[in-house]
């Protein structure tokens, strides 16, 4: 079974895909896909459903999109076999017990003691691949092999091809999780434009930049970023001008001033010659902070 999260949802069984298109049991295969391998309590998916307000009927309802996704799994290891969804070939003839085909939608979709696993299969999955390749990125920012960082990062990075669950519709469990795989998509961001100011690509990164902080106005590690590749393009003025404009929102929303360290990026430009380039942002370990596997599966209530 393969796996894309990182984006539109996208789960192939067989090569063919399993997502239905009804909105409810796209959020359970969703949470499902997410935590292959794993079981993912039933009171996690009701919760993904409907919120603390359940029908009564919520275990039976629950079940019921059990078994269309089952239905969706059985067509699929069905494709291009000659199997039928019942476990019987087309021409009448059973299935032999030791035949590759005998993999059935239950054992793909497992009912177990308190929920449901989906089982990969051993195929893959965008979202553990994201993972493993910025743990490796991470790694590299340590070791002082910014290249390799960069290029391992930028991979990681490649993965995406839009907001986590994009074409889900999302409720509680599903809505903090997109909130986590983007922090984690951000962290991994930050540090592959940290080991490319390293490399001395600041031109290369300033148009990225500019819609970053847009984005992110209130981020301090993207605009000390930002700062030093506008210094370092011999921009100074508009370098002392993202400052203000980070000090600026975050007084306004936050009541905060920016960063001791933010403070110190400020003089160090305001005292240095336009040529002179301030040092590096900060230590790539910080980053490992928000880099972390999947979250709580309990009910968050």
């Amino acid at each position: 079974m393969d796996i894309d999260v990182l984006g539109a949802l996208d789960v192939r069984e067989n090569g063919v895909s399993v997502a239905p298109t009804a909105p409810k049991p796209r959020q359970v295969l969703a949470l499902l896909a997410l935590h292959a391998d794993r079981v993912v309590p039933a009171a996690s998916l009701i919760e993904e459903l409907w919120s603390d307000r359940p029908p009564r009927s919520a275990r039976t309802t629950l079940q019921t999109y059990v078994l269309q996704l089952r239905e969706l799994i059985a067509a699929a290891l069905a494709h291009g076999t000659g199997q039928r969804s019942d476990g019987q070939r087309s021409d009448g003839q059973r299935l032999d017990a030791a035949s590759p085909e005998r993999r059935t939608a239950k054992e793909v979709l497992l009912t177990l003691p308190g929920g449901y696993l989906l089982s990969s299969g051993g195929g893959t999955s965008d979202v553990q691949e994201f993972e493993r390749l910025a743990g490796l990125g991470y790694r590299a920012m340590d070791a002082g092999d910014f290249a390799g960082a960069s290029r391992t990062l930028a991979a990681a990075l490649d993965l995406w091809t839009g907001s986590a669950f994009a074409d889900v519709q999302t409720g509680v469990q599903l809505t903090m999780e997109a909130k986590r795989l983007d922090e984690s998509r951000l962290c991994a961001l930050d540090q592959r434009i940290e080991a490319d100011l390293r490399l001395g690509r600041h031109r290369e990164v300033l148009a990225e930049l500019t819609v970053l902080t847009s984005r992110y106005p209130a981020h301090e590690n993207l605009h000390a970023q930002f700062m030093i590749a506008l210094h370092r393009s011999g921009r100074r003025g508009e370098a002392l001008d993202a400052y203000l404009q980070l000090r600026t929102t975050l007084g306004r929303d936050r009541g905060l001033e920016p960063s001791p360290r933010l403070r110190r990026l400020q003089h160090s430009i305001l005292m240095a010659a336009p040529e002179t380039a301030p040092g590096p942002t900060a230590p790539a370990r910080a980053a490992r902070a928000a880099h972390a596997g999947p979250g709580p599966l309990a009910p968050t209530h």
